[in-house]
């Protein structure tokens, strides 16, 4: 890597650190094991800067590594996972219904890993069908299933919660 190309990774980094980091914490649940997916994130990318450059988003390929990383760890035999979603992210945008958070919090971490990543990705960071997709290396429509099973999943986990968020496309109005 020249000086140029590593003033641009370590530019890059220092921008992206926190979306990254926050994350990493909904996708695994904890800061300490959100800190070590972004590290390891960032290992990855440096190792393959070039390739990340010429892609056509580097925020899409370092969320891509990100998400691969965390799969990979749930993946490996001796990873252990001890969820603890009782910790809040750094600062909520607006109140927050805690008790309903941790519930939801509590919800995710008991999705499969995949589900876990399809919501987080569609509703937390905001990408439509395609962007997921592109994270995930996987078919718009296994995003949409994935999707649909997760919602399925979070309906049963928390039926108090089951008639506020409906299905995009959906209009029960008329019903």
């Amino acid at each position: 890597m020249n000086p140029q190309q590593r003033r641009d990774y370590e530019s890059y980094i220092a921008g992206r650190v926190a979306s990254l980091r926050r994350t990493a914490y909904r996708l695994a649940g904890s800061w300490d094991a959100a800190d070590d997916l972004v590290q390891d994130t960032f290992v990855k990318l440096y190792l393959h800067w070039a390739r990340a450059t010429a892609a056509r988003s580097i925020d899409a390929y370092s969320r891509r590594i990100l998400v691969n990383t965390f799969l990979e760890q749930l993946r490996r035999p001796w990873y252990r996972r001890v969820l603890s979603f009782g910790s809040p992210p750094d600062r909520p945008v607006r109140p927050v219904d805690h008790d309903g958070a941790l519930d939801l919090r509590a919800a995710l971490g008991r999705l499969a890993a995949g589900q876990r990543a399809v919501v987080i990705l569609r509703y937390w960071e905001g990408l439509d069908v395609a962007e997921t997709a592109e994270a995930l290396g996987c078919s718009e429509g296994t995003v949409k299933s994935q999707t649909s099973a997760a919602i399925g999943r979070l309906r049963r986990l928390l039926p108090e919660y089951a008639g506020l968020v409906q299905p995009a496309g959906t209009d029960r109005s008329t019903a």
